[in-house]
């Protein structure tokens, strides 16, 4: 048999065993900048989409394809929060400044799940530091991992 024919059939085993990309079973809150980051995706993959089958492209077709799905379904989904300015409590959305007991000090805004960045200071709703602060006002003490830390600013972004 010509190793051209095992080839194609070794790619289109490998592109069928992908499978989809899990959908979150969590609300799908995001903020404005969460919303347009996945806008910009699914453009992104239609023109990738295109270039794919232009160039006879196999298997970078089904690849964009794939994650065209998964980010249509995040757009389908998107519940687009915005916190009150005013309110008191942390809210979705919201940039919180922490200080634990030895003085260091930490600031999160809490986003949606595709949004999220711990190293560029943005985490999950769904993430344990997120649910511990929800409701919490400035003053009040949480504690994540062994840690404490109080609430010392609320930042609503614009």
């Amino acid at each position: 048999m010509s190793r051209a024919f095992t080839r194609e059939d070794d790619n289109e085993s490998a592109i069928a065993a992908l499978g989809e990309r899990p959908v979150s079973p969590h609300r799908n809150l995001v903020t404005q900048r969460g919303l347009a980051l996945i806008e910009a995706e699914i453009v992104r993959l239609r023109e990738e989409i295109v270039r794919a089958e232009a160039e006879g492209d196999r298997e970078r077709l089904e690849l964009a394809a794939r994650d065209l799905r998964y980010w249509g379904a995040r757009r389908e989904n998107a519940e687009l929060s915005v916190p009150d300015a005013d309110s008191d409590v942390v809210r979705f959305g919201m940039t919180v400044a922490l200080e634990d007991e030895d003085g260091k000090t930490a600031k999160w805004q809490i986003v949606g799940e595709d949004e999220a960045e711990p190293a560029k200071g943005s985490i999950s709703h769904i993430s344990p530091m997120a649910q511990a602060l929800f409701g919490k006002k400035v003053g009040e003490l949480i504690t994540v991992n062994g840690r404490e830390w109080e609430i010392v600013d609320l930042i609503a972004e614009a």
